[in-house]
């Protein structure tokens, strides 16, 4: 292996590490200031750097670069092939930073749900109830204004907290 595709590799790993730092979350560029964002994402910097050392190393490989021309050549061929990934990922990368989402459920959807007692309400105490809000089963502390057995269908008619609900029959 030529000297000049050792060095590209090495470049490619290395955006392959600061690629896997920036999918776990970590932001090398914020430690002075955490809130300032730097000139270029850091997915972008990544994908930039992988592409061009792989993409050089292999042209590199396929030329016989020995000569310092040759591994020139194989450099832009490298940077050929790291600007279009950076687009990618600079595209992919907004798309999933400004993908809409649904609010997150508030104790006021709760109220108006369907459910199931799973522990029985007594007269002056908590049972529990398994209603469903977004589409997901939760389990919630439940007052009534009279016993309620396991089993029975309630409607929820208030939500006194975010872990607690009173319930009626239905």
């Amino acid at each position: 292996m030529a000297t000049g595709t050792l060095i590209f590799l090495i470049i490619g790993g290395v955006g392959v590490v600061v690629l896997t730092l920036a999918l776990l979350g970590a932001e090398l560029l914020h430690f002075a200031h955490p809130d300032a964002d730097g000139p270029v994402p850091l997915e972008v910097a990544a994908g930039f750097t992988g592409a061009l050392g792989f993409g050089a190393a292999i042209a590199n490989e396929l030329i016989g670069g020995g000569s310092p021309g040759s591994i020139a050549l194989a450099a832009g061929i490298g940077v050929l092939a790291a600007v279009p990934t950076a687009w990618l990922a600079a595209k992919l990368s907004r798309a999933a930073r400004d993908m809409r989402t649904d609010p997150t459920p508030t104790r006021s959807d709760l109220v108006g749900s369907l459910g199931v007692v799973v522990t029985p309400i007594p007269a002056n105490g908590y049972g529990e109830v398994r209603v469903r809000v977004a589409g997901q089963p939760v389990k919630l502390n439940a007052r009534a204004d009279r016993p309620i057995p396991t089993g029975t269908q309630v409607f929820v008619v208030d939500a006194p907290s975010d872990t607690s609900v009173h319930v009626e029959t239905y």
